[in-house]
């Protein structure tokens, strides 16, 4: 039997050195992949955006006041490469979430497998799918934001950058602030190759203090686009009401 593409992708993310990109979360709030895609598979899955089969919903940034740019949340059933990797990444970063939710004394946990937690979202009427294919151009950009769709909250997503910086786009650089209590906001510039990912809090993190851990609020966005075209896929792990 041929090895799918899908299945290649989820030994690429079991095979990380998950205990370094951990404690970088704990320590950033944020994490980067490297080459989580081959060349072949960025280009091949930024190919699908013009499907419109394959999606729920498109979505004109500056329609919303979000930015500019544009974005397209798929349909199920998931693309196999897009849906094999949600999966496989969850199994990685449940144990990273439930950790965070104890030490901010959050009541919620998350099961060990993507299917479960799924089962969960549906029954609180969080059922269209949110992984997502970004697209920007020239003059385009993400204004900071977190991605809530519902109570169900996974605390991590991953982006991850489908174009080649330098090659198919300039600028455009992936954004995260912080903004721990009584301080002022603390920004981050994520530095992002072809087929890199980064994974990263989606509303809060837990930092510890002299007292204690207490919650730090996350925001990301994307800088303006200077010159070609950018598409990211975005996989965010709740579903929406």
């Amino acid at each position: 039997m041929t090895e799918t593409n899908d299945t290649k992708v989820t030994a690429r993310i079991a095979a990380l050195d998950w205990t370094a990109l951990a404690a970088a979360l704990d320590r950033e709030g944020w994490a980067v992949l490297p080459r989580l895609l081959s060349a072949a598979e960025c280009y091949d899955t930024a190919a699908l955006y013009p499907l419109e089969e394959l999606f729920r919903s498109h979505v004109q940034m500056a329609r919303h006041g979000f930015g500019r740019g544009e974005y397209r949340y798929f349909s199920y059933p998931l693309p196999p490469l897009v849906g094999g990797l949600r999966g496989a990444l969850y199994a990685q970063l449940a144990p990273v979430a439930n950790r965070w939710h104890e030490r901010m004394e959050r009541v919620e946990r998350f099961p060990a497998d993507h299917t479960n937690y799924l089962a969960q979202c549906h029954a609180a009427g969080q059922v269209r799918p949110t992984p997502l294919l970004l697209q920007y151009g020239p003059g385009d950009y993400n204004c900071l934001h977190r991605d809530l769709y519902g109570v169900e909250v996974f605390p991590l997503q991953v982006a991850v950058l489908l174009s080649a910086p330098g090659a198919d786009f300039t600028g455009g650089e992936f954004v995260l602030t912080e903004q721990r209590p009584r301080m002022q906001s603390r920004a981050a510039v994520v530095p992002l190759g072809h087929g890199d990912a980064v994974v990263f809090a989606v509303n809060e993190r837990p930092v510890a203090g002299s007292r204690g851990d207490y919650r730090v609020a996350m925001r990301h966005g994307v800088s303006e686009v200077r010159s070609g075209h950018r598409r990211t896929l975005g996989i965010i792990f709740h579903d929406a009401a």
